[in-house]
């Protein structure tokens, strides 16, 4: 099982500059990646829903839209305008397309089809992207792996055994194991970033506001937003230019956005102030040396690069960080659910609900007032710095059983045990990416293990996408690992 760099690992940019010069034909191109997604799709779990006919229609009217430009010699112009022509980019399934499948996971959504489409989910089809389909999360996105209870499990290419993280495990996978270039995700507590870090590629959280969750939904407790995930940084900064923008309404607006991330990704960011954060902060957990290791690698990096690296002490406690849990907690007992519904959920859902619904107003309004204490001293005590950086998790790809328990609460626990950095840049809405850095044999497999760069300012998202490009360039990664039967 050999990552690859070769022709077959293509990234969205390339292909895309392939498609419009002519050497991909974007039909050809829709049967093969959804063969794949049918394939080896299956072995990692990454599809909850393969969009054929939808796949195929767009696939044509890419054709149709090429013959101009070319006819015409404004090739240049379009790959300016739309730079994602033609090029697979599949869609979480907690992002509605109409009249196609929305299951979110659930069993009490099986057999559900969207009536509206979503506007960041319009934004993708609207570059002229082939959405190949719905990637496969965990119920209603609520944990850091992919168990769906309405389809096959997410696995990391590099050991089908383990976890490919979530909750946008399915993404992750897909494009770990080469089927797509570049995949949707959404992140409320490291939801890009965890899978991102379980399956050696790259993921984005941009800052909060930066990307609209309207018209159809809402920024509710202001934790979650839609990302990206892909093989490069250059790939997933173009992504990011695809969703960002306002939209009317928006209760929260990020800084003005800079006019090309893929721009801004290509240009040298230093020297920095870099904080070093080992110290865990939503739990009490033991942290793997391969990933302390990984984290040493970055800054060796780092110093390298000219950047200066400091080491920093954690800015509040594991039983400080509780109080972030009403917030998930009511966020899961708001999603409108029948008692039929309510009936076919997992315990995880199950218990999340109870413990959302026990809390009254004021103690939701303490428990806004305990987070944003929280986002104001983590501020200080961060804003001597350009970045924070930390390992994107504990340990490696997780084993599904060390995580998904019997019992609500220790399940969560260990959740919190194996993601305990992500959640941090969700409560202070920065920005945030993970790079994979580092590898290493356990257990006789090589596994990966991410980095993540956190910005200390909002809006510095092409701040994170410059840094992490100069990683990239000088420690180069393997892009697509072929997962091996399990």
């Amino acid at each position: 099982m050999t990552p690859s760099r070769g022709a077959d690992a293509l990234g969205a940019l390339e292909t895309g500059a392939a498609i419009r010069n002519g050497e991909i034909d974007p039909r050809e191109l829709a049967e093969s990646t959804l063969e794949a997604a049918r394939g080896t799709g299956g072995v990692v779990g990454a599809f909850a829903h393969v969009l054929e006919d939808l796949t195929r229609e767009q696939a044509q009217a890419v054709s149709e839209q090429l013959a101009e430009p070319r006819r015409t010699g404004a090739l240049d112009e379009l790959a300016h305008r739309v730079p994602l022509l033609g090029v697979p980019l599949p869609i979480k399934d907690l992002t509605q397309v109409a009249g196609q499948p929305f299951e979110a996971g659930s069993a009490a959504l099986a057999g559900n089809i969207a009536s509206v489409t979503d506007g960041v989910a319009q934004k993708i089809l609207d570059a002229g992207t082939l959405t190949i389909g719905k990637t496969s999360t965990p119920e209603f996105g609520m944990p850091c792996y992919t168990e769906p209870a309405t389809g096959a499990p997410a696995r990391t290419p590099w050991d089908v055994r383990r976890t490919a993280g979530g909750s946008s495990g399915g993404a992750a996978a897909a494009v770990a194991s080469g089927i797509v270039p570049i995949a949707h995700g959404s992140d409320g507590g490291g939801s890009v970033r965890i899978p991102a870090a379980c399956c050696g590629i790259v993921g984005i959280k941009p800052t909060r506001g930066l990307v609209s969750p309207g018209p159809y939904s809402s920024e509710g407790m202001g934790l979650t937003t839609d990302g990206m995930l892909a093989r490069s940084v250059r790939d997933v900064a173009a992504g990011l230019d695809l969703l960002a923008g306002p939209r009317p309404g928006d209760f929260l607006t990020a800084p003005s956005r800079v006019a090309s991330y893929l721009e801004t990704a290509g240009r040298a960011p230093g020297p920095l102030r870099i904080g070093v954060l080992r110290e865990p902060l939503a739990a009490e957990t033991e942290v793997h040396p391969a990933a302390l290791r990984g984290l040493d690698r970055a800054i060796d990096l780092l110093h390298g690069l000219g950047h200066e690296a400091t080491p920093i002490g954690a800015p509040f406690t594991p039983q400080e960080w509780t109080s972030f849990m009403p917030l998930w907690t009511v966020g899961a007992a708001t999603i409108p659910l029948d008692p039929e519904q309510e009936g076919k959920l997992l315990e995880l859902t199950r218990w999340l609900r109870e413990r959302g619904r026990s809390y009254s107003g004021v103690e939701l309004a303490a428990a806004l007032q305990g987070v944003q204490s929280i986002a104001r001293r983590t501020g200080e005590q961060f804003a001597p710095f350009d970045v924070v950086i930390t390992p994107s998790l504990s340990g490696p790809p997780a084993h599904p059983e060390d995580l998904q328990l019997a019992d609500g609460g220790a399940d969560f626990d260990a959740q919190c045990a194996f993601t305990p950095w992500t959640s941090t840049w969700n409560m202070i809405g920065n920005a945030a990416i993970s790079v994979p850095l580092h590898r290493e044999e356990i257990d006789g497999i090589v596994l990966p293990f991410g980095v993540q760069l956190g910005a200390t300012r909002p809006g510095d998202d092409g701040l994170l996408l410059a840094l992490a490009a100069q990683l990239e360039a000088h420690d180069p990664w393997p892009l697509v690992r072929e997962p091996a039967a399990a």
